[in-house]
């Protein structure tokens, strides 16, 4: 089932389009630093694009607050991007070893929003039943991300566009991807994931992201840890050809274990 937005899964335990923040009180067409209280939680956009300039010293990205339903600014504010949805001319298309592949058909400027990840937002018990009933042939569409806040605490959000999703699904992964994930809010503290332009994309080129999380094609962001030689049986062969391929997909063990 396409949807452009994700949903709350079978579970029902987290409601994605639950509105819980408060609006800003901007009154102008659209609203600007220091004033509006959206822009000062996080990274902001300029152009329609992700500011990026100031995350060369940064390995991990930063959230994202796009003013929200209760916002007193209008629909043109630049701080309203993601929540719009796709805007770029996509093509999902067959590739030679990865299956369903997603690709450009127009370029694609660094730092623009290209689409969102979307699906059945579920909770950690039922990701594991669902990751842990899959046989080693079926795809896994699962994406566990998480963020570690200044307390030290982890924030967690599991997606699986599987029976529910929309064109983010068909994205294939790359060790050198063109496109990085980043967590943008809008109404609640449920995040969009969010696939960004790491680089100037070419009409034609085929779209990828690091399914680790790497963010901004940084090698030392990766948390990801040296699979045991066991769990290698478990994984899935990577194709993207790329010269830095590491062999296999990412791998995230803690939906296999037990809690």
């Amino acid at each position: 089932q396409y949807s452009p937005d994700s949903v709350a899964g079978a579970d029902g335990e987290i409601d994605p389009t639950e509105v819980t923040f408060p609006g800003c009180s901007c009154r102008s067409s659209s609203c600007a630093l220091p004033e509006c209280p959206c822009l000062r939680r996080g990274q902001n956009y300029s152009s329609l694009c992700l500011r990026l300039a100031e995350q060369q010293e940064q390995p991990f990205s930063r959230p994202v607050f796009e003013c929200n339903s209760l916002c007193r600014c209008g629909e043109a504010c630049q701080n309203r991007l993601v929540q719009r949805g796709l805007q770029l001319r996509l093509q999902v298309f067959r590739t030679q070893r990865k299956g369903w592949g997603v690709r450009a058909l127009e370029p694609i400027p660094r730092g623009r929003f290209v689409c969102e990840y979307a699906g059945e937002v579920l909770g950690l018990a039922e990701a594991r039943s669902r990751v842990q009933a899959q046989t080693a042939q079926e795809p896994n569409y699962i994406i566990a991300v998480r963020e570690h806040l200044h307390d030290g605490r982890v924030m967690e959000t599991f997606v699986d566009p599987t029976r529910v999703g929309n064109v983010g699904r068909f994205l294939n992964h790359s060790c050198e991807p063109n496109l990085f994930m980043v967590p943008v809010r809008v109404d609640s503290m449920v995040p969009k994931l969010a696939l960004f332009a790491a680089t100037d994309i070419s009409a034609g080129e085929e779209l990828s992201y690091d399914y680790s999380g790497r963010f901004h094609n940084s090698p030392g962001a990766s948390r990801e840890h040296k699979p045991l030689e066991e769990e290698n049986s478990l994984r899935k062969p990577c194709y993207c050809g790329s010269p830095s391929c590491a062999s296999f997909l990412p791998w995230d063990s803690s939906l296999f274990s037990t809690p």
